[in-house]
């Protein structure tokens, strides 16, 4: 938990909770919209440990392309579950209320579990670089010594990087107003109710924006300008289909992934006039991608529903058929 500091020389109390509103605007009919966000929650659950036990079952899976889509599923599980219980806790239950130091670690973890999955694109982009670019050198460098310490380094940068965030927000003082329109805790939403500066809050996390994700993102689309411009100089139609098959379901995840973070950052600038818009886009970019990922990969990855199919059996009942 993010300790709390307290202020005595303030001639106002701290507060000693938040109030999450949910959805600002529709706060009477907002429950309704637990049922398709707790569809997309449970999909989201399903899906992924769908993708672990097949990946951890069938032997023909432990390639590092699946591997590092197994550490996504980890991810993209956490993710959800940082947010969807207590956002369908408020609509259920009428369990507004969060404690300072349990809304700082949620503050935490979103930012550090969407840390991670940008974190775990980028492998995965390294991954089919090396792939497609350096065939010859990729068994002997992309290794699971590789894979660790790749997993790992992106644990380090997310846990470095993310934990000013929540610090920095404990260090302010909120002394009046504790109701944030919002379905979970939103670094944003939070400092906005302080009664002091949060001008070096707003900095910290423009700055974590770019430095974190514009340099993932950066390196992201580079490799796929090079994995285009290698895979055009194959003279085979096949080859080239080929190449472009085993990363069309990881590129098409990420266009969503950085279009939603754009979308997201361009939206919460009209939240005064509009601020149901970037709420509800906030709380969808948190839970639909853990539910979008494994479905785009098992949809595009042969190797992956013949794998689903070895676990559960699907191809010995279709073959008896």
């Amino acid at each position: 938990m993010i300790p709390v500091p307290s202020t005595p020389n303030s001639s106002h109390l701290q507060i000693s909770e938040f109030i999450l509103m949910g959805f600002p605007g529709i706060h009477r009919w907002q429950h309704w919209l637990s049922f398709p966000l707790a569809l997309l929650y449970l999909l989201a659950l399903s899906a992924n440990f769908l993708i672990l036990l097949t990946i951890w079952q069938d032997l023909t899976l432990h390639k590092p392309m699946y591997k590092f889509l197994g550490i996504l599923s980890v991810v993209d599980i956490g993710l959800a579950t940082t947010i969807m219980p207590k956002i369908l806790a408020i609509f259920w239950f009428d369990a507004k209320t969060i404690s300072l130091p349990e809304c700082f670690t949620q503050i935490y973890a979103i930012h550090w579990f969407v840390g991670m999955e940008s974190g775990i694109f980028l492998c995965m982009a390294f991954d089919r670089y090396m792939a497609i670019c350096h065939p010859l050198r990729y068994p002997s460098l992309v290794t699971d010594t590789f894979i660790f310490k790749a997993a790992m380094s992106m644990v380090l940068r997310n846990s470095l990087l993310v934990m000013p965030v929540p610090v920095l927000a404990a260090l302010r003082h909120y002394c009046s107003r504790n109701e944030i329109e919002h379905c979970l805790c939103s670094n944003l939403g939070v400092i906005s109710l302080a009664c002091d500066d949060i001008t070096v809050n707003r900095f910290y996390q423009l700055a974590l924006a770019w430095v974190m994700f514009g340099s993932d993102m950066a390196l992201v689309f580079s490799s796929y300008v090079l994995i285009l411009c290698s895979v055009q100089k194959l003279n085979s139609p096949e080859a080239i289909s080929k190449a472009l098959s085993t990363c069309s379901s990881h590129l098409i995840l990420i266009l969503f992934f950085y279009t939603a973070i754009i979308v997201v950052s361009v939206t919460h600038l009209a939240g005064r006039k509009f601020p149901l818009i970037p709420v509800f886009l906030n709380v969808l970019h948190n839970v639909i991608p853990p539910a979008l990922n494994p479905m785009v990969y098992a949809l595009r990855t042969q190797e992956l529903r013949l794998g689903f199919q070895k676990v559960f059996g699907l191809g010995r009942e279709m073959s008896r058929k």
